[in-house]
């Protein structure tokens, strides 16, 4: 898929008449324009684009009709080669290469083992290798370096090994060679067994097209070089286990030219590389457990990702990121890349590279799912365009910035949202704010930070209609609230409340400080209760809110009218407030 077919397609997104079905109509119609255009990419849709999963119809090996088997051990005194070989092989110690000219579709059988091998192979035709007790290092290259061009489906048996070399020195000079597991054409992982890759020269696995992983098959990838797994059409996971560990700095654990799209399975990835100057781009990277340049996309499946380097992102893209489903979890502990005193974390000197949770460069969608965020030096979620939400439950937490930041227009519909901000807004929007539905817990800092903001300084304003709020730390001054919201005479810190609107109660604990003073807003006027008991329930938001839960003891906070801003002194557990603190 080129950059500029894609972004054309995404552009096109932005006109009301576009299906968002549309964004991309098959992998193979994107793979047949090869030239790279310079295109000028304005992600303005308000509809999440979707991946059109029937791109990938053809990617079962069941549906692929083989010719013949080959079947090549690797061993002491070189590989020994057996099946229906019709010319196809030469073997030159434990170096296999395999130049298939036919117009056959080979399944290629490997096992066996050896410290001094690998295998290479030609064919323009699809091609399947059985991976069934395979260990092999190269000491010149990739271990297994696939240049044909069409898919090559990875049936992954028992347990298997591979290693590239630390310099690879007999790449010829019109090919690629990228990883231990390199292949120009698509690589479609099945099975049940096991592959463990180490990269000590370049990446772990690479498709110059895609990387499809589709059965039970667990995949370990470790990589000191490169990134941990490249497809630059597009990485996809439907299901298994995906663990990836990426030390190299400047490197993602799995990253995409074009698409990163979860379905399902177990993903886990560890990076902990720090940013630094790319030579070849003129500018200053940094490592990310995902980096997609188009579109991050999970519908199902659980993704947990740990980036402990310095100016290293959790996940990060040029355009769109849509969570749609499945199980998000990100902790970002590394500082910030460059900062100074005289440059806010940073921010905006030539050679800074700030270290945050989720961050992309186009609109973010939460559609359903669970995304936690955990982020120790900037914003824990931040879109330089637009954050929609219409559902699922979204946590984000930052020790140092904005929990949750939008460029422009922020719009929450519907499901949980709780920004948590230690020294910065719970919930910021740089253009207008719209609340509209859901249940929004936001906690900043005091003034002039507060609990949900928008840029009344450029001319925005908050825009309160609909959902259950809680804001500690109060709303931006000049908010347009359609909906009657309340201040509550005090607050105290880590006990729980309880807040009735109508029919339905919400218990929320507050944190350890925070902003004064505590908003509160619902469809009908709310009671609110201090130093509850809640019994059973749900516990959702990193323990910030328990949901259906039976709820008793307390005493009643008083509420009072409130139209905006953080001012009016009101002090944590000040008079008026209940009790002194208590605990889960």
């Amino acid at each position: 898929m080129k950059k500029g077919f894609f972004a054309l397609v995404i552009m096109l997104l932005g006109c009301g008449g576009c299906s968002p079905d549309s964004l991309i109509n098959n992998l193979e119609l994107m793979t047949q324009n090869t030239e790279t255009q310079s295109i000028s990419i304005n992600d303005t849709t308000t509809v999440a684009p979707k991946f059109d999963q029937s791109s990938l119809s053809g990617d079962s090996i069941s549906g692929t009709k083989f010719d013949r088997t080959i079947q090549i051990v690797f061993a002491d005194g070189g590989a020994h080669v057996t099946g229906d070989i019709n010319n196809t092989v030469t073997v030159d110690d434990n170096y296999v290469t395999v130049n298939n000219t036919t117009d056959e579709k080979v399944i290629y059988e490997l096992s066996g083992t050896s410290n001094d091998g690998s295998i290479k192979l030609y064919s323009s035709k699809k091609q399947a290798l059985v991976l069934d007790g395979l260990e092999l290092t190269s000491t010149k290259g990739a271990a297994i370096n696939n240049q044909g061009k069409k898919k090559c489906f990875v049936v992954v048996k028992g347990i298997n090994v591979l290693k590239d070399a630390t310099t690879y020195s007999s790449t010829p000079a019109d090919e690629d060679e990228k990883a231990a597991l390199f292949s120009e054409g698509e690589l479609i992982f099945s099975g049940n067994g096991t592959l463990t890759v180490t990269a000590q020269g370049k990446s772990g696995i690479t498709s110059d097209d895609y990387v499809h992983f589709m059965e039970s098959q667990v995949i370990n990838v470790t990589s000191s070089a490169g990134h941990g797994i490249r497809g630059k059409d597009a990485v996809i996971i439907s299901d298994g286990t995906v663990s990836v560990s990426v030390s190299a700095n400047m490197k993602k654990g799995i990253t995409s030219d074009s698409l990163v799209c979860i379905n399902g399975g177990e993903t886990v990835i560890n990076v902990s590389g720090s940013a630094a100057y790319d030579s070849e781009d003129s500018e200053y990277k940094g490592t990310a457990g995902i980096k997609a340049d188009y579109l991050f996309e999970i519908n199902a499946g659980s993704l947990s990702i740990t980036n402990t380097g310095t100016g290293g992102k959790g996940i990060s893209g040029d355009m769109t990121g849509s969570f749609n489903g499945g199980y998000v979890k990100v902790i970002t502990k590394g500082s910030n890349y460059g900062q100074s005193s005289s440059n806010r974390y940073g921010s905006g000197s030539s050679n800074s590279v700030s270290a945050k949770g989720i961050k992309f460069d186009g609109n973010l969608f939460f559609n359903g799912g669970t995304v936690i965020v955990n982020c120790s030096a900037h914003e824990g979620i931040e879109s330089k365009v637009n954050i929609t939400v219409t559902d699922g439950v979204v946590y984000s937490y930052s020790a140092a910035d904005d929990a949750i930041n939008s460029a422009s227009t922020f719009t929450i519909e519907g499901g949980y949202v709780c920004g948590y901000a230690v020294k910065n807004d719970g919930l910021d929007a740089n253009g207008n704010f719209y609340i509209k539905g859901g249940t929004v817990y936001a906690i900043g800092k005091s003034q002039p930070e507060v609990g949900i903001d928008a840029n009344t300084e450029g001319g925005y304003k908050l825009y309160v209609t609909g959902g259950t709020i809680i804001a500690i730390g109060g709303l931006e001054s000049g908010s347009s609230l359609s909906q009657n919201c309340y201040q509550a005479s005090s607050w105290n810190p880590n006990i729980l409340y309880s807040l009735t609107i109508g029919s339905d109660v919400i218990v929320f604990k507050t944190p350890s400080s925070g902003g004064t003073p505590l908003v509160v807003s619902g469809g009908s006027t709310p009671t609110l209760m201090a130093d509850v008991t809640a019994t059973n329930g749900t516990v959702i938001l990193e323990g910030m809110i328990i949901t259906n839960s039976s709820v008793s003891g307390g005493t009643q906070v008083s509420l009072s009218s409130y139209t905006g801003g953080n001012g009016g002194g009101f002090v944590p557990g000040g008079p008026g407030g209940p009790g002194g603190p208590g605990g889960w």
